[in-house]
């Protein structure tokens, strides 16, 4: 038997880089971008049709476009009364910057436009924290943001408390509606669409039946139609000197509205848990809700994560189906102000409405974002 270990390497080599083609920028375009014929295909077509409008989309946006002045005449040609020659084609961000605060606030008193920027800074303190995964005290934050900070938020806005002045919910509009709407029609939708679906789940048929009645009934007649009878019907059912505020139905209506769909994507979430996990609950001994509370529910709702924040995004958007009662959201405000003769350009319009849509893609990009985020975090035991 040969002994002789001289070939073996007694030293271990350097570690060396991967390959250029196996890391960094390279290797991801040539996994996502150029990893088949197909691929490589539709890489260079998405390619010439972004060089074919994204110049265009630049310069009308930016380079052509008028970022102040006084009236329409800086974002009209000399043909229409401007000072623009002809041939000119350019955003009106001149028209934004006028109108800024009327889309922000809407008719809201300028000399208490501190009273919402108070609340939108307490706003951001409360839900940071409590989307950070590590933050501490998780439930006090949650506490103080889902029930202290509404109250707070009422006294502050509305006033007529503490030396306050009394704002009238329709000197409202603007981002304002927009934020104050989805928040409520968040919160109130989320624990009602819960309920709704273990009511539909439910052994009681009372129970069941009226869940049942209430969520196919919603989820049959359009939103504009729960706004209408919310804002116009409701209050002919009501007793005589009975009335409540207009804003107040328009948020009881949305919040209802998407509670509904809610309770449809928590159902979906609670017939995908395996049998064995309600057997597994009950065999240790555990009440109902015990079992619904720590067993069923949590693993439901990481479930259908997704279909949450898709009901939740939206619930943004439909905001602005408050117009249709003379109510006045973001868009809404925007394209109020499209009538304002001070303005009255070809430009105007477009530009006002890139605006408007560019800050409900920040929000609902946002709520998109997270959601990803949360789904890898939680997603332990569904991993491919």
């Amino acid at each position: 038997m040969d002994n002789n270990l001289s070939y073996v390497r007694t030293e271990m080599l350097q570690e060396q880089t991967p390959p250029l083609g196996e890391r960094g920028i390279i290797r991801w375009m040539r996994i996502n971008l150029f990893a088949t014929p197909m691929d490589t295909a539709l890489t260079v077509f998405a390619l010439l049709v972004i060089a074919w409008f994204l110049p265009g989309i630049i310069n009308w946006l930016f380079v052509n476009a008028v970022w102040s002045g006084p009236d329409r005449s800086v974002c009209s040609t000399v043909a229409q009364g401007g000072i623009q020659p002809e041939g000119w084609s350019g955003a009106c961000w001149a028209y934004v910057n006028a109108n800024f605060s009327q889309f922000m606030y809407g008719p809201y008193p300028i000399d208490q436009h501190w009273r919402v920027n108070i609340v939108a800074i307490l706003f951001v303190l409360l839900l940071v924290p409590l989307l950070i995964p590590k933050a501490p005290y998780k439930v006090a934050n949650a506490i103080v943001f889902f029930f202290i900070f509404p109250i707070v938020a009422f006294f502050l806005l509305v006033g007529g408390w503490f030396g306050l002045p009394y704002v009238e919910t329709a000197n409202w509009g603007g981002l304002l509606v927009t934020l104050t709407l989805s928040f409520v029609g968040i919160s109130v939708s989320l624990p009602l669409g819960i309920a709704l679906a273990l009511g539909r789940r439910s052994k009681m048929p009372v129970i069941k039946m009226l869940c049942v009645i209430f969520i196919e009934t919603i989820r049959g007649i359009p939103l504009i139609t729960v706004l209408f009878m919310a804002s116009y019907m409701l209050p002919l059912f009501l007793p005589p000197g009975v009335s409540f505020d207009k804003y107040l139905r328009a948020l009881i209506g949305v919040a209802l509205f998407a509670s509904a769909y809610m309770a449809e994507v928590v159902r979906g979430g609670l017939q995908a848990i395996p049998k064995g996990q309600y057997e597994g609950a009950d065999s240790l001994g555990l009440s109902y809700w015990q079992k619904t509370g720590l067993i069923i529910l949590p693993q439901a709702l990481k479930l259908v994560i997704p279909g949450i924040v898709n009901t939740f995004i939206g619930l943004f958007k439909d905001t602005s189906l408050v117009t249709v009662i003379s109510m006045f959201d973001l868009l809404g405000t925007v394209k109020q102000h499209f009538a304002d003769a001070n303005w009255a350009s070809p430009q105007t319009p477009i530009s006002g409405l890139i605006f408007a849509g560019f800050v409900f893609w920040i929000f609902c990009f946002g709520m998109s974002r997270y959601s990803i985020f949360m789904e890898k975090r939680l997603d332990k035991g569904h991993k491919r």
